[in-house]
């Protein structure tokens, strides 16, 4: 159970299930997909150092 949880919780089924469960203005949506790629550059640019 846990592992499948670990799963789960990696493939990014929980955020987008909580996302989902409200309306989200199209401007917090470009706000929070600016954010989420600046975090995935961060993370890509610490691995490559």
């Amino acid at each position: 159970m846990r592992i499948l949880k670990k799963k789960i919780q990696n493939d990014g089924l929980f955020k987008r299930l909580k996302l989902k469960k409200s309306y989200e203005k199209p401007s917090e949506f470009r706000r929070r997909k600016m954010r989420e790629a600046q975090r995935r550059q961060r993370i890509a640019s610490a691995r490559n150092r």
